[in-house]
């Protein structure tokens, strides 16, 4: 990284830390883009909901609204929900680190499919997260995927599951079958 590029990254993560984000709204830093959104829908919260009632909170900390530090990456995502195991994170920062996670999930919005199953997805894999869940309530699927490789925009997974809701989801990583039987669908306009 060049001097000026050190300073670019350095300037515009003092924006975004600094960053006054409306109530209504949601601000996340994706690969030097401070990206800004509309809150969830009701079924998107929902089904974050569920997921995590279903993880045992005897070995895991599902947390919602949590934002993550990915090492390499100009990139300070919140995912919908980030599991992490007890006593992998001393919770004295802001950002978790990506490695400290077991699980991220996100679940697709109608502004945030491309981010989700794209943008999302190598930035994830560059941050060894060891399993990227994303819930499509306009699709009724969910995607499980496993084995991080690689770095930087090239960075993706070795593994990918696709599931149709209704059917388990089995996330090896938390010893979990996911049910997804009550898990809502939303029209493709909503």
């Amino acid at each position: 990284m060049t001097a000026v590029e050190d300073r670019m990254t350095t300037g515009i993560t003092e924006i975004f830390e600094t960053l006054d984000v409306p109530g209504d709204l949601k601000a996340e830093l994706l690969r030097g883009e401070i990206v800004m959104m509309a809150g969830p829908h009701w079924v998107h919260n929902m089904i974050v909901l569920q997921v995590q009632n279903q993880i045992p909170q005897n070995r895991w900390y599902p947390m919602q609204t949590q934002d993550i530090a990915i090492p390499g990456e100009v990139s300070e995502p919140q995912p919908d929900l980030v599991v992490i195991e007890h006593g992998a994170f001393d919770g004295r920062s802001r950002l978790v680190p990506a490695p400290a996670t077991t699980l991220l999930l996100e679940v697709v919005s109608k502004t945030s499919k491309h981010r989700d199953y794209v943008t999302k997805r190598s930035i994830y894999a560059a941050g060894q997260v060891p399993a990227y869940l994303i819930i499509d309530p306009y699709a009724a699927t969910c995607v499980l995927l496993t084995e991080p490789r690689g770095s930087g925009e090239a960075a993706d997974y070795r593994t990918e599951r696709t599931s149709e809701f209704g059917e388990p989801v089995p996330i090896g990583a938390l010893g979990i079958d996911l049910d997804t039987s009550e898990f809502g669908t939303l029209p493709a306009g909503a």
